[in-house]
């Protein structure tokens, strides 16, 4: 029930999550998954989860309980590279999803979760990692510039048709908000509203932030634009042999009328125990 993407560009950061969950079937709520950690000046992260609420409320906690202890000998703030971070982020999810475990084991309950970590500490580039059960994370690559957690298949084509390292920030942003849009039409199991937030490669720490719910003006029109401007590409491909000759579409506006846009009720916080 969730899908999170993540972009690098040479310009910096995306990070966008939607934010439905759900306990069991007939219980479908809200939850935020992408947690902020920043220290202005000194390091920024964005941790992006899917999977059991409670172990990623347990390891959120921990790391948010590390950083604040200035004993701790691990912790957010003590690393020097981000990979080193990553590492540590792993521990922690595999210790956090045996501790659910014990408890869940018996009731049939998955407890894994997955998490996207991105941001960037000062004297390095930014940089994503997607991080396993197991606790083990790849990264982003040029050919590859993001991760997706979840329901990705949706999402999937728009990113590889449009995403390049030279992409700017709000296109890589517009790109994240089309491929959760284009999600959220093919699957009910993911919902608005879409948490977004961006990361500019010096700045060190949220470079803009904001939640997008059904609506949000800026997200209406990006859904209605994408909608027509896919109809009319459709129009202007070439004609099969058979075909007569089709003039070429003048006027969007024309167009069949597009079909109503799901838009979930506001609900609630999630109980812990559900599956994101």
């Amino acid at each position: 029930m969730t899908y999170c993407v993540g972009i690098e560009t040479d310009q910096g950061l995306v990070f966008a999550a939607d934010t439905r969950t759900s306990a069991s079937f007939d219980d479908v709520r809200v939850y935020r998954k992408m947690h902020i950690f920043e220290w202005p000046g000194d390091r920024v992260f964005v941790i992006m989860s899917s999977g059991n609420l409670a172990t990623t409320q347990l390891t959120v906690s921990k790391l948010r309980r590390d950083a604040d202890d200035v004993t701790a000998s691990r912790s957010l703030r003590s690393f020097k590279h981000l990979y080193e971070v990553a590492e540590y982020v792993g521990d922690i999810l595999v210790a956090s999803q045996a501790r659910v475990g014990e408890e869940a084991q018996q009731k049939g309950v998955s407890v894994q979760s997955t998490l996207i970590l991105g941001g960037q500490i000062a004297g390095e580039r930014p940089g994503l990692y997607l991080i396993y059960p197991l606790g083990n994370c790849i990264s982003t690559s040029p050919e590859t510039p993001y991760l997706q957690i979840g329901e990705s298949k949706y999402g999937k084509p728009i990113l590889d048709r449009i995403l390049r390292p030279e992409t700017s920030l709000e296109d890589a942003a517009r790109c994240a908000l089309v491929s959760l849009d284009s999600t959220i039409r093919s699957n009910l199991s993911v919902g608005l509203p879409i948490d977004l937030a961006l990361v500019r490669v010096g700045d060190l720490q949220i470079t803009q932030q904001m939640r997008l719910e059904g609506d949000t003006p800026l997200f209406a029109e990006i859904h209605e634009t994408w909608s027509r401007k896919l109809e009319a590409a459709m129009h202007s491909l070439p004609p099969f042999e058979w075909e007569a000759p089709r003039p070429p579409v003048q006027d969007e506006a024309k167009l069949p009328p597009l079909p109503p846009r799901r838009v979930a009720p506001k609900m609630d916080i999630a109980d812990e125990q559900g599956q994101q």
